[in-house]
């Protein structure tokens, strides 16, 4: 799937980039990115978006040195180069800060030709730039939000929201759904599925081959004893002792305040929070700027700059750039990260098969050697 440049003798990742919502910093915050002319010896930017977007976004914030190229299709990309596949021809208006029909339409689209190259192996990984979902049709496809979006495209059973900031990772059990439901979604099972997942990632994605991992109480003060809630003691608590017995290193539940306050986070390779805002809040108070949410359980990878459209900061030329900067850097590594994982847990022959070959091998090299 890696192309592979025999020019320069390097394995070239193509990376695609989903423009998201135009009346944000998307577009503002792609093109500081990318505006290096060291990217293209890591890696070859593939953008899905509109290149009259582009190059209005460009003009705006004097980024003047800013090349790319239109592609039709990410197959047609140069290496070396920044390119956008143009998603539509059509006229479209820009409103900075404004909520429109017209940008969830187009967010959609970029990101439904961005996934099929993903899938096709087209491209090798995909950073989607932020959107908003209120105004994503949803007559035509249901959509709380990427996670979900990519999760069923991609077949996959389970994933996980996994927010990153250097060696700080907090996932959460449960995602976008209403504060009161949440009890009720706090399952052993799911605890179990959801730190499976998270288990997986640290060592095929971040190189962590013992990782670490601390769960978060659902109640305050993990229910002192039952006094402010049940579950941790009935659920979490049995949940974590399952994980222990499938030698997995998990250590809690942990009360979010004291554990956060005190900084034991940074004892843990990562966090796995009960549900949402207990998480993110934490997190984007450590990382707001440059922190990244990787979807973790999915065959590809995905990542995306934890923040939202920020409409109010769109065409300012004020936006900071880092969190896409460091959503891009993060989805190359995982890549590579992966395919290291797979070739050294690859064993394509069995093990009869390769004794034979061994054996063959010694034959031919020592004709001497006794039969």
């Amino acid at each position: 799937m890696i192309k592979y440049n025999k020019k320069d003798g390097d394995k070239k990742i193509m990376l695609g980039i989903t423009h998201g919502d135009l009346n944000g910093i998307s577009y503002e915050v792609i093109i500081k990115s990318l505006n290096d002319n060291r990217i293209g010896e890591l890696f070859t930017p593939v953008i899905y978006g509109l290149s009259k977007a582009l190059a209005f976004n460009r003009k705006n914030i004097g980024a003047n040195d800013f090349n790319y190229k239109i592609v039709n299709g990410a197959v047609q990309a140069y290496h070396k180069k920044t390119n956008i596949v143009n998603i539509s021809e059509e006229e479209v208006t820009i409103d900075f800060g404004k909520a429109t029909a017209e940008a969830g339409t187009l967010a959609l689209k970029a990101l439904e030709i961005a996934c099929n190259d993903l899938r096709d192996g087209k491209i090798q990984a995909l950073v989607t730039a932020p959107l908003n979902k209120a105004v994503i049709p949803a007559d035509e496809v249901p959509f709380s939000g990427h996670t979900g979006y990519l999760t069923s495209f991609f077949g996959a059973e389970q994933s996980l929201m996994l927010m990153v900031h250097r060696s700080i990772r907090i996932g959460t059990v449960t995602e976008h759904i209403p504060l009161r439901d949440v009890p009720a979604e706090i399952t052993e099972e799911l605890i179990i599925k959801k730190t499976s997942l998270l288990h997986q990632s640290l060592q095929q994605d971040f190189d962590i081959q013992r990782p670490k991992i601390a769960l978060l109480s659902l109640n305050p003060h993990a229910g002192d004893k039952g006094v402010i809630g049940t579950e941790d003691d009935e659920i979490v608590i049995p949940a974590i002792k399952q994980l222990k017995h499938k030698g997995f290193m998990v250590y809690g539940p942990f009360p979010a305040d004291g554990f956060f306050g005190s900084g034991a986070y940074t004892k843990f390779d990562a966090t796995l929070a009960m549900y949402h805002d207990q998480g993110m809040v934490p997190f984007k108070l450590l990382a707001f700027e440059s922190g990244v949410n990787y979807t973790a359980g999915l065959p590809i990878v995905r990542t995306s700059p934890a923040h939202g459209t920020a409409y109010d900061k769109a065409g300012k030329n004020t936006a900071s750039f880092e969190a896409m900067r460091q959503a891009i850097y993060l989805a190359v590594d995982i890549y590579r990260n992966r395919e290291a994982f797979r070739e050294r847990n690859a064993n394509p022959l069995p093990t009869g098969l390769l004794n034979e070959q061994h054996n063959d091998k010694s034959t031919k090299t020592n004709p001497k050697s006794s039969s």
